[in-house]
Parts: C-alpha cells; sequence; structure tokens
C-alpha cells in the first residue's frame, strides 16, 4: 500500500529514535518505509498475520499525517474507532479567505467550538490543511461529522450546539437501554 503524508508530519510519524514508527510496526504487524524528500510511505503488509491490522495501518498513517498526535491515530487500530475526513474545500471553493473563515468557524474562538464537538461526542477532531480529521466510534464520529458539516454549511453555532446536546442525550439513553437489567421470565 502506498499512501502520501505532508513533509511537516514524517518527524510526527516515525517519532523519536523511530518509536513511533516502530510501535505502529509491531501493532499493525507490518513493515513501514518513508520517503522523507516526497512524504512517501510504503506500506510492506506481506508478513501480516491480521489483515485487518494491516489495513488498519493505513489509516493510523493517514491520520497521523491529518494533524492527529500518533496516541490518537492508534486507536484506529481497536475495532470500534474509525477516521473520516472532511475537504473543507468543497464548502469554501477556490477561496483561500473563505476557506480561512470555515476553518475558524470549526475551531472556534479560543477553540471552543471543537472543544464542545469533541466533548459532546467523545470524537477527536483535528483541523489540518483544508481538512477537518474526526476519530470516534461509531455514533461520535457521526455525530461530530454531522456537527463539523452544519457550522461548514453555514449553520449558527447556537444550532450546532443545540443539536449536539440533544445528540448527547439521545445516546445516553440509548447506552442505558442497552444495560437496563432484563427481567426473569416465570
Amino acid at each position: 500500500m502506498y499512501l502520501r503524508i505532508p513533509k511537516d508530519r514524517i518527524g510526527v510519524l516515525i517519532g523519536k529514535n523511530g518509536e513511533v514508527k516502530r510501535r505502529i510496526e509491531e501493532e499493525g504487524g507490518v513493515k513501514i518505509d518513508i520517503d522523507s524528500q516526497s512524504g512517501e510511505v510504503v506500506i510492506d503488509d506481506t508478513n501480516a498475520k491480521d489483515a485487518f491490522k494491516a489495513w488498519r495501518t493505513r489509516d493510523v498513517i493517514t491520520a497521523i499525517g491529518r494533524g492527529f498526535s500518533p496516541d490518537k491515530a492508534m486507536k484506529l487500530f481497536n475495532d470500534d474507532y474509525y477516521l473520516e475526513i472532511v475537504d473543507i474545500k468543497e464548502f469554501a471553493g477556490k477561496s483561500e479567505n473563505r476557506l480561512r473563515v470555515l476553518k475558524g468557524r470549526v475551531i472556534g474562538r479560543e477553540g471552543r467550538t471543537r472543544k464542545k464537538i469533541e466533548e459532546s461526542t467523545g470524537a477527536y477532531l483535528s483541523i489540518y490543511g483544508s481538512t477537518v480529521g474526526i476519530i470516534g466510534d461509531y455514533y461520535s464520529l457521526e455525530s461530530a461529522k454531522k456537527a463539523v458539516i452544519m457550522l461548514l454549511s453555514g449553520r449558527k453555532h447556537s444550532t450546532t450546539y443545540y443539536y449536539l446536546e440533544r445528540r448527547r442525550r439521545e445516546l445516553r439513553a440509548m447506552e442505558l437501554e442497552m444495560y437496563e437489567p432484563i427481567e426473569e421470565v416465570e
């Protein structure tokens, strides 16, 4: 498998003394080759014992390339976590100024909007370049993605916050239903 990450994220992928790269290789059961000049990453999965983890290695590396810390990206090796990338350019068009404005809407003043989305959904957000990366389980990912799209589409922050609060209540109710004791039948 081949992929490319931004040159300024190569150091994060490698880590101090190659520690991050080594952790990813061990967890995914693969061998990773990184070209620091082009940012090209080659994942050799020929000796992988678990094809799923080898495949998820691609998502982990993509997440690091999209601005996530290695610890957050490594959560993608868990079966319950997923990565979603939202392209801000789809909402901004070709205008660099509009791109900046939309990134600012998702981040919010002093990072409050991003923090609110993360706290309300349990997902992790990374705004990097012209993308918003989201890592989370199925429900948190879908809730965070909808909130991000609402903001990028021009919805008011208050409307988005209301959606997040309502969604959080719905997810809590679902969670409580899953753990209700089952009545015994006589």
